[in-house]
């Protein structure tokens, strides 16, 4: 598409809202759409790739800036990352910008300091060198500056993946099996389904890979008592409630009346009935107690800090601060606890986030294990082999897009002793 000034204003103009990072990006770019109701789709496509690209390179953009303003910002985002040359940018430009434009074209990153390579902010930077090398970093950092594919997980209940890869393909969308979920499907470019027959019907509901594979790891039964703790809008639940094939019992449990309201026309679709929303004020409602010791199965996404997402949401890195790590890490420690309690001797429960901070993940199971002796930690590796998912990740499941193609996760399998075990 050909860049006119009025179209580069409009990108100015919506990262002059979103880089302060009041709100979340989406939050603030789904305002400035509606705010501005006369763009086509092609140039929203245009400003929201810009807005995302600029905030996964923020740092390398805002060291090459001379003022770091907006403008400078968008130029460099277009000039670097977007593929737009120097020449096709002359008629937007002010005197003097093309003398350091120029300049930064020619800057490599392999000169910079680690953090502006990687791409995280100094205290992200800090914390992942008490457990990682410069190398591991600087792979972690780069995988994160791509945009993340789009998943699809069909719904087992209702179709089989050969079909929808069929119907896909008789559609002209192409697709591929996921790498390890053996019921995932990862779309080879973005398109809106939301309204495509498959996902009107149930048979798909876009879920990252990685977040499939978390799930796989509780491994329900049929006919088991099973709890999603912090169910969210649903995605997770809705793939446990398949694995049961719609039997037993499944509840989903959260805090917000707003997400659980997002599962309804989802839990319709899916053509599930075993599943049991319910809104609870804490993870120590009376809900909760209610459940204690009654439970086969439980799984625990806890809320985090999200860093395992930041191809989908790269605001994060500039809106966590190491303030809210640590009080997510105490909420986890409390979830974790709480949630342990409804398990029956012999049960399993899954812990997991999608953030790679150790504070978030071991070192929240390490505690947990030491004050329940009656828990030990399953083998995430074998109960993935079981199901025929060749993943190499020891007893603790860590996935990464560099490694592994997916969001990055954290999971962790805590078993509580058979009873006289």
């Amino acid at each position: 598409m050909r860049l006119s000034p009025q179209l580069f204003d409009q990108l100015v103009h919506a990262l002059q809202i979103i880089l302060p990072l009041r709100s979340p990006a989406d939050v603030s770019l789904k305002f400035f759409f509606r705010d501005h109701p006369n763009l086509g789709s092609q140039d929203r496509a245009f400003i929201a790739e810009s807005v995302y690209a600029a905030l996964r390179r923020r740092h390398l953009l805002e060291s090459l800036a001379p003022q770091g303003t907006p403008r400078e910002i968008a130029l460099l985002a277009l000039l670097k990352l977007s593929g737009v040359s120097l020449r096709e940018l002359q008629p937007l430009l002010h005197n003097g910008e093309d003398a350091w434009l120029a300049q930064s074209k020619a800057a490599t990153a392999d000169a910079l300091p680690l953090a502006i390579q990687a791409d995280f902010p100094e205290w992200l930077m800090q914390r992942l060198g008490l457990s990682m090398s410069h190398a591991q970093i600087l792979a972690l950092g780069r995988a994160m500056q791509e945009p993340a594919p789009l998943d699809l997980r069909v719904n087992t209940l209702l179709a089989r993946r050969e079909e929808v890869l069929g119907k896909l393909t008789d559609d002209g969308i192409a697709a591929v099996p996921t790498r390890h979920s053996p019921i995932g499907v990862r779309l080879l470019s973005k398109i809106a389904l939301n309204h495509h027959p498959l996902f009107v019907e149930g048979k798909i509901e876009v879920q990252d890979e990685g977040s499939q594979l978390l799930t796989l790891l509780v491994e329900p039964r049929r006919r088991d008592m099973v709890v999603d703790f912090c169910a969210g809008a649903g995605g997770k639940t809705l793939l446990l409630g398949a694995l049961m094939a719609s039997q037993g019992r499944l509840y989903a449990l959260d805090v917000s009346e707003k997400r659980l309201a997002n599962l309804k026309p989802r839990l319709a679709r899916s053509g599930l009935s075993n599943v049991h929303p319910q809104r609870i004020e804490h993870e120590n409602d009376t809900k909760v107690k209610r459940l204690r010791g009654k439970i086969d199965r439980v799984l625990v996404d806890a809320p985090c800090s999200g860093l395992g997402t930041l191809r989908r949401n790269p605001d994060l890195k500039w809106r966590q601060t190491p303030r809210d790590v640590d009080e997510l890490s105490k909420k986890q420690a409390s979830i974790l606890a709480a949630a342990s309690s409804l398990l029956k001797p012999g049960g399993r429960l899954v812990y997991g986030t999608c953030s790679f901070l150790r504070e978030e993940n071991e070192d929240i199971v390490e505690a947990f294990l030491a004050d329940h002796p009656d828990f030990v930690l399953g083998d995430a590796q074998a109960i993935l082999a079981r199901q025929k998912i060749e993943l190499s990740c020891g007893q603790l499941m860590h996935l990464t897009p560099h490694q592994h193609g997916t969001d990055g996760f954290f999971g962790a399998v805590l078993e509580r002793r058979a009873a006289g075990a």
